[in-house]
């Protein structure tokens, strides 16, 4: 089998690129911008270095099974709308231009929880989208193009997928963008008292990236076209998340509590999954206890080395 992975230095793209080179032949695109060489230290595979604005995609790349296009700003903070589209959007557009050039009947796209907004819960991927940033916007602008171009094109399989919050190993670069459960991470392993927004009950539908690969392989047997949410279903609070990274890293730290600036803050995520445990046939193996614990051993292993001692 032969793939394509767009963004595949980054958190999502390099763990995804490092499970399917186990499936067959694997081109990795990045233009390191964001992403980071070292995540794929162990891949064995092409790397192609290209912005996927201007990229020369491999014209030899005939009979691609499929395409995972990762590629993207995902800096929500990000406020240059023609910079984010020309990313998010329109790179993507291009990109379904070369799939149908090559006869790549299935592209599979990373979209987000963020087209929801600050909707109601559980979300669900029938709901109306009503995105709080133009992080968001740009992300049912892609799902749009997706339905326009399955709509001209019947025989191709496009699936977004509506990650929701994605926290793993390979988001070390990602800095301020980096998931909370890391950056939460970092604090407390300096020592530090966690800083959240009050008073903590916030909550969100983390997603181990581990699970979010898993997600991205079930799409290579499904036929037709779809939106999928990408989540637990069971979100945790920021409270919780301390008390599971305290007792990961055998600490006690209480957290610091302190207003929030934002505006568009969505107070609470949630998938509904019932479609993707149907159609997918995707069960998340991880929930947030478990994804923490095998995410503090890969950071910082001397921490289960001490605990197997005892």
């Amino acid at each position: 089998m032969k793939f394509l992975v767009t963004g595949a230095a980054g958190l999502i793209g390099s763990n995804l690129a490092l499970e399917l080179q186990k499936h067959g032949k694997v081109i990795a695109l990045d233009d390191l911008s964001a992403g980071k060489r070292q995540n794929l230290a162990r891949f064995r595979g092409d790397f192609m270095r290209a912005d996927i604005r201007t990229a020369n995609y491999p014209k030899f790349l005939k009979e691609c099974d499929a395409i995972f296009h990762e590629a993207a700003i995902t800096d929500t903070t990000v406020t240059d709308k023609h910079l984010m589209f020309s990313v998010n959007v329109d790179a993507f557009k291009r990109l379904l231009i070369y799939a149908k050039s090559i006869g790549c009947r299935k592209i599979v796209y990373a979209s987000s929880a963020a087209t929801y907004g600050k909707g109601k819960v559980p979300m669900k991927e029938t709901d109306r989208p009503a995105p709080a940033n133009i992080y968001g916007e740009s992300k049912v602008r892609m799902e749009q193009a997706a339905k326009a171009f399955v709509k001209e094109n019947p025989g191709f399989s496009v699936i977004g997928l509506r990650y929701f919050n994605v926290y793993g190993p390979g988001e070390t670069h990602k800095k301020k963008a980096a998931s909370m459960i890391y950056q939460l991470y970092l604090q407390m392993a300096a020592g530090k008292h966690p800083r959240i927004f009050k008073w903590g009950e916030q909550y969100r539908d983390f997603i181990y990236v581990k699970d979010v690969v898993g997600a991205n392989l079930k799409t290579l047997k499904y036929k037709n076209s779809g939106i999928f949410n990408v989540g637990t279903g069971v979100p945790g609070t920021f409270n919780r998340v301390i008390e599971v990274l305290n007792k990961a890293m055998r600490k006690d730290l209480r957290p610091e509590y302190f207003d929030n600036p934002y505006g568009f803050y969505q107070e609470r995520t949630q998938a509904d999954m019932s479609s993707s445990r149907a159609e997918l046939k995707f069960v998340p193996q991880y929930n947030v206890e478990k994804g923490i614990r095998d995410y503090v051993s890969i950071l910082n292993p001397k921490i289960c080395i001490r605990k197997s001692r005892k």
